[in-house]
């Protein structure tokens, strides 16, 4: 992975479906826009996600959503394309800006759960190995139980690789990329959302010095 060499700073939310990470990583683009704007140098915050809106992120999406069926490393190259799209036209010219980029999903992800069907973690990483690395990277810890209970409030079918003992597998893969990569903290997910939200803040603030 490339050290970000840009002005701006890189900050990632990963964890399973149902986690909260979205709603976590809107929260922290709030506060920072809100606490920073009467600083004349702060140059703002732009939140992206993955799979993106683009033309391959639909297609990964409909492979998700079952509407077709690509084999598990042709998803995974997709993933990349996407990726590397996405930092091209989105992520590094915010960075040259010297913006904070926030993203909701990023390699970590296609890596804990493509994983489950490509039976080759360093393969995996090596597709990775050129994108660019997060600052700091944020992983959700959330029991695969209650991401489902929650998934099951708000859709009316899961995607795939959302049952219980599969998200099991997909978390035991986040903790081995925790262990493996630098600047990556595990956050307890489980309680109140402004609760998690304190932990991450405080993160942000000593890493960053803001």
């Amino acid at each position: 992975m490339l050290k970000n060499p840009y002005p701006g700073k890189f900050i990632v939310f990963e964890g399973l479906d149902g986690s909260g990470q979205s709603t976590q990583a809107a929260k922290l683009t709030d506060f920072l826009n809100q606490t920073k704007k009467d600083f004349e140098f702060h140059p703002g915050v732009f939140l992206t996600k993955e799979p993106t809106n683009n033309l391959i992120g639909g297609l990964i999406r409909g492979a998700l959503t079952h509407q077709w069926s690509p084999g598990p490393e042709c998803l995974q190259l997709l993933f990349t394309a996407d990726r590397a799209n996405h930092l091209k036209r989105e992520i590094v010219p915010m960075l040259e800006k010297g913006k904070i980029v926030i993203s909701d999903r990023y390699f970590f992800s296609t890596i804990a759960f493509g994983s489950l069907a490509v039976d080759n973690w360093e393969w995996l990483k090596d597709i990775n190995s050129r994108f660019l690395f997060p600052d700091i990277t944020f992983i959700l810890k959330v029991s695969p139980r209650t991401c489902l209970e929650r998934i099951k409030k708000d859709r009316f079918e899961l995607e795939l690789f959302e049952q219980e003992q599969t998200l099991a597998k997909v978390w035991q893969n986040y903790e081995r990329l925790a262990s493996e990569f630098e600047n990556v903290y595990i956050i307890d997910g489980e309680p109140s959302i402004e609760g998690v939200f304190s932990e991450i803040k405080n993160i942000v603030n000593n890493k960053l010095n803001f």
